[in-house]
């Protein structure tokens, strides 16, 4: 008898985002997610029409992931500043366990030839900033950061920071540990956004 549906694609994620993590984004074939996961290359069509939907599962499934590993940081106890500090934590550990999708994300395929996917990246990125926007907003409401920030756009600047930390962690085939980078990125960060 058959795995479960939804057990099988996660497997068939799983293994996209394993391949794409020690090979690149190039050499993830329906074919080399078969022979990652340990099952025929039809099984994989049973559950996806194409590559690209794959990722797309991907990207959806890490994004929701991720969202929910960083809750406690956006609704949780605690300062906002408190909150913040673990949200770059958790965000960067999430990551360090998650290689292929940094490898996704700046990929040409995410980039140029995947509109679908674009599509799915910029949903999680919108999310993503959105949350972090309303808990700066909170912090600024609380004194914990300077009344004058524009929490829009300093959420869009704490994203463009992270992203190329896991820009540099890909391009540099993940050779330093990226959970030792959060408290120095905290610590630049809490700088720009604290009260002077």
């Amino acid at each position: 008898m058959g795995k479960p549906t939804e057990t099988r694609r996660a497997e068939i994620i799983e293994g996209a985002l394993a391949v794409a993590a020690e090979r690149g984004v190039n050499t993830v074939t329906t074919q080399a997610i078969a022979d990652q996961v340990g099952i025929a290359q039809s099984t994989i069509f049973r559950h996806f029409k194409s590559r690209d939907e794959i990722f797309a599962a991907a990207v959806n499934r890490t994004g929701a992931t991720m969202l929910q590993t960083l809750e406690p940081c956006f609704s949780g106890a605690g300062s906002a500043d408190q909150r913040l500090c673990k949200l770059i934590r958790l965000q960067l550990e999430y990551v360090s366990n998650n290689k292929g999708l940094p490898r996704i994300l700046f990929s040409d395929r995410l980039h140029i030839e995947s509109p679908e996917l674009k599509q799915s990246v910029q949903r999680v990125m919108r999310n993503y900033t959105s949350r972090v926007s309303q808990l700066l907003q909170e912090g600024m409401d609380n004194d914990c950061f300077d009344r004058s920030l524009d929490p829009d756009i300093t959420a869009s600047h704490l994203a463009m920071l992270i992203q190329w930390l896991l820009m540099r962690w890909s391009v540099f085939d993940f050779d330093f540990d990226l959970d030792s980078e959060s408290q120095p990125l905290w610590e630049f960060i809490s700088r720009a956004v604290r009260p002077n």
